[in-house]
Order: structure tokens, then sequence, then C-alpha cells
């Protein structure tokens, strides 16, 4: 009897490839990657899982002790494939899950070098992204709970001669294609984003964009709850303590924080300001409070304010577009049965169309956001 060797063709021969060829394209995020902790917040490895849990909503990551667990700047790489994608279908040109490209494309556009060392990091990102195993509810239909998927599922490298890449491919999870091309799942973000260097700076970025748009009162967070949706390592003490300074030194594009105080409870709002990517005639010297009167440490002191300078924009279009009153019933409420009556004046609005996602929209405003 002849053996018979079993042969597992890739995935890539049964999709028709996505060339990139569109050149700029406004940065675009995929909402339910924006506010839960899908990535890790360090740049340490991090091999603990993350398990998040708010009513219907599950998501579970899992690390490959070799590689760790994707983090927050490997996500870029998912941006700027969901920007490519809403381009390329806005000017009417067909898209896939496999695309195709060269590494100076994404790495010009993701606002990074493009040597030796850079092209090293992005091959070491994929190689994370594909080693990250997610587990989630969001977005499953009637029958069916979990959906498991890693960020990439498969990617390849085209190298010349003297080891430089010259080409890349790789493929999307479907789970992540359909939440792209889904218009009511996207939201544009401020190219400055990909300036940001702290962790919890960007996932909070990615949290006010997703909450606040251009609501006059922003939106109002629970520290304690924010701390559990950010599935970061660090202690709720100096993740508090790393919010105050986030906030004195208001680094966010688009976006003002203020620390609040009622009875016991630490609260973060996130206002909704003048984008920082504009070119500024001076630069700006002196600390911005959103009219309140004193950012408190609890007694520790601030380390620094670093001063804001002038700031050019990547695309003409910088400020945050209409407001995204579509958000979710888990991330607008303080640990506890009581909800923050700011982000709950309007719950007797319909829910969304996705059961497992029901909003919070304020009154008199309009739903969805520009794609």
């Amino acid at each position: 009897m002849s053996s018979r060797r079993l042969i597992t063709s890739s995935e890539r021969s049964k999709l028709d490839p996505f060339v990139v060829a569109t050149g700029d394209a406004s940065p675009r995020d995929q909402r339910d990657l924006m506010e839960r902790p899908f990535f890790s917040l360090a740049k340490a490895k991090r091999t603990r899982p993350i398990h998040y849990r708010a009513g219907d909503v599950c998501v579970e990551v899992y690390a490959v002790p070799e590689h760790g667990m994707a983090t927050i700047w490997d996500a870029d790489v998912l941006i700027w494939a969901a920007s490519q994608i809403v381009e390329a279908e806005n000017l009417g040109l067909k898209t896939s899950r496999f695309l195709r490209f060269t590494p100076y494309q994404l790495l010009t556009a993701v606002g990074r070098q493009t040597g030796a060392r850079d092209y090293k990091l992005l091959k070491g990102a994929l190689t994370r992204l594909q080693a990250t195993v997610i587990r989630t509810s969001i977005r499953q239909g009637e029958h069916w709970r979990r959906h498991q998927f890693s960020w990439i599922n498969e990617w390849e490298e085209c190298a010349r001669r003297d080891g430089r890449a010259e080409g890349m491919e790789f493929v999307l999870p479907d789970w992540f294609y359909r939440g792209v091309i889904d218009r009511s799942l996207v939201l544009t973000i401020d190219p400055a984003y990909f300036r940001l260097t702290g962790g919890i700076e960007r996932w909070l970025y990615r949290v006010a964009r997703k909450h606040a748009g251009r609501q006059p009162k922003g939106w109002l967070f629970d520290v304690t709850h924010l701390h559990e949706k950010s599935g970061s390592l660090a202690k709720p003490a100096d993740f508090a303590f790393d919010l105050r300074r986030i906030a004195a030194r208001q680094p966010l594009p688009g976006y003002r924080l203020s620390i609040e105080r009622r009875e016991r409870r630490e609260l973060l709002r996130i206002l909704p300001g003048k984008p920082f990517t504009a070119p500024v005639d001076g630069a700006v010297n002196h600390l911005g409070t959103s009219g309140v009167r004193t950012i408190g440490t609890s007694g520790v002191p601030v380390s620094g304010f670093r001063e804001c300078k002038p700031q050019p924009t990547l695309w003409p279009e910088t400020t945050n577009s209409r407001p995204n009153l579509e958000s979710n019933l888990e991330s607008n409420f303080c640990s506890g049965a009581e909800r923050l009556a700011d982000n709950a004046d309007a719950s007797a609005e319909p829910p969304t169309k996705h059961p497992s996602q029901p909003s919070l929209p304020l009154p008199g405003r309009k739903t969805g956001g520009k794609r």
C-alpha cells in the first residue's frame, strides 16, 4: 500500500489578491477593536491571557510564549489594512482578505521609518498578530456563541538577494474583514494617533474616538471600569496615576481630558476639542484643564509637562466627524449597579442592529460616524 502525503493548500490560493495601490488613505479603525481589550498595552512581552466579560460580550486573548501577545503598536497593521480596504471600496475597486503590498507602503502610512530595523520590527509584529488567538462573542449569530481566530491567518515575504523585503502578502481573518466592509463598523481616526508613544494613551484615544465624538458634554468613565476594559496588567492605583499624568499632558489629538471626583469615585471625562494636528503659530505653554480648577493626583506630584509643538497633518481633514452615539451599555457605567447620569440620559433609544451591543445615544443627535 503506497503512502499518501496530505498537502494542505494555502488559503491564498482560494482568494483573489487585493493589490494595494491606492496611495495615501485616511486612517480608519474598526469599532469593535477600539474600546475592548484585544491587545497588550505594554511593549514588554506579555504571555498572560486577557479575560474580559461584560453582559453578553466576551473577549479572550491568548498568547504563544515564544512570541508573546500582539501589542497595540502591532494593531497599526490592522488599522492600515482597514484604511486601504475602505479607500479601495470607496473608489469602486474590488477588495479581498488577501492583501499584497510593499512594506514601504505600510511603514510610511503609519509613520514608521523604513530602515532595516523597521522591516525587522514589522515582521515581528506580523508574527505576533498571527500567533495571538482571540475568542469573542461579538457579532455572532443567534445560534453561535464563540468565534476563534488570529489577527493574521498567514503571511509571506518576497525578499531580494540582499535580504531586503521587496513585497509582502497576508490574509486577514473573516471576522475582521466583515467588520471593515460593514460601513457602520468603521470610524476615521486622526493621523496623529500614530505619534502617540504610550500604550494607555493609544488605547484611550480609541476609546475617546469611539464614544465622545463631538458631544458637548463628552463622555464620563469610572476609572475603575476603564482599568477593567483596558486589560492592562498594571495595578489599579498605577493605572489611575497614569490617567492623571495623561490628563495633565493632554496628548490625545482632538480630545481634552479632565479628572473629576464624586464621593469616593474617580472619574475621567473625555471632551471633544480642537484637533492637535493643525499647524499653530506658537507652542502652547499652559496646561488646559477643561474648566476644572485642579487636577488631582492623590498626593503624587506630576513628573512634568511637555510642550505641544506645531504638528502638520498628513491629511487636510483632521477634525472628528459626526458624533458616534452608538455605544455599548457595558462601556458607560460605573463599577456597581448605578450608571453615570451623564451617559445614561437617553437609554430609551432603540438598540442597534447588533443584539449584543445595545446603544445609549444621546437625544437630538443622529447616529453613525464618518467612514
